[in-house]
């Protein structure tokens, strides 16, 4: 694990339409096959699990768009008590089935009802929440010392191939308000959108000074196994049939050159912040 400063606020710019939570309804479709969602997203290092338990209070964890519980399976591993909060029913149901308690709404509108927790985690999905108004949540429902941690997986296949991504994705007539693969590396991607989450932590006045982690493992996937992802990124369930059938053949073929496989090498990246003990 790295570990380093979150960076420092260069301007407080309010919410722009290229922020990903004014595109919420991308990230409440996700249900529309939840099971296909749970068996192709990749899971979580233990080191982050570990990381985010170290030194706290308890073990009461809330799980903020728990999804179908992938994010959450770790830290009932480790002896988690673990509540999920989620605006979609369908995805509910899956991490039901993996044993998660989830409770139906969107984080900003939960009613914590005078719970408290030791951990509010969110795994590839605190984008798409308003980063003040979650920040803001976090900080009520937290106990002193306890811990936000927040994290996303970003996987890069070599360059090569992610440029041949993001021209079979300017070739169609998507409807996504963003090219996929066309920004220098996943990693680099979800920089702003970590960088507007740790200012978004400092302005509450409620945690310490938030930090970043980053977790790197590299897997080898296969063409089966990445077409029966790409149909659950953001948007691509809003995308004519045909339209996703193109998209799925071109980037087979792009695959296809590669051997019918290709190395991704993927980093968890993480913003932590501790819970002040003052008010």
């Amino acid at each position: 694990m790295t570990r380093e400063p979150a960076p420092q606020p260069t301007h407080d710019d309010p919410p722009t339409h290229d922020d990903p939570h004014v595109h919420r309804e991308i990230a409440e479709g996700f249900g529309d096959d939840a099971d296909r969602y749970d068996r192709t997203r990749p899971g979580y290092p233990s080191q982050l699990v570990d990381a985010v338990l170290a030194d706290l209070p308890g073990l009461s964890v809330l799980d903020v768009g728990i999804g179908t519980g992938i994010s959450a399976r770790g830290f009932l591993d480790a002896g988690c008590t673990v509540l999920g909060v989620e605006p979609d029913e369908r995805m509910a149901l899956v991490a039901r089935r993996h044993g998660c308690v989830v409770e139906i709404a969107r984080f900003e509108d939960w009613d914590a009802t005078g719970r408290r927790f030791d951990a509010v985690i969110a795994g590839q999905t605190w984008h798409w929440i308003d980063p003040d108004a979650g920040a803001r949540k976090a900080a009520v429902v937290l106990r002193p010392q306890g811990r936000l941690a927040v994290f996303w997986n970003a996987g890069e296949p070599p360059p090569r191939v992610a440029a041949a991504f993001a021209d079979v994705y300017r070739g169609l007539d998507t409807g996504l308000p963003f090219t996929p693969w066309a920004a220098a590396s996943a990693g680099s991607a979800y920089g702003a959108i970590v960088d507007r989450a740790a200012d978004a932590v400092r302005r509450t006045g409620a945690f310490d000074e938030p930090v970043r982690w980053t977790f790197e493992r590299e897997m080898t996937v296969t063409k089966e196994a990445w077409l029966d992802q790409v149909p659950t990124s953001g948007g691509h369930n809003l995308m004519p049939t045909g339209t996703l059938r193109a998209l799925l053949e071109g980037m087979g073929r792009v695959i296809d050159r590669e051997g019918g496989s290709f190395p991704v090498h993927y980093t968890t990246i993480a913003l932590a912040a501790r819970r002040l003990v003052r008010p």
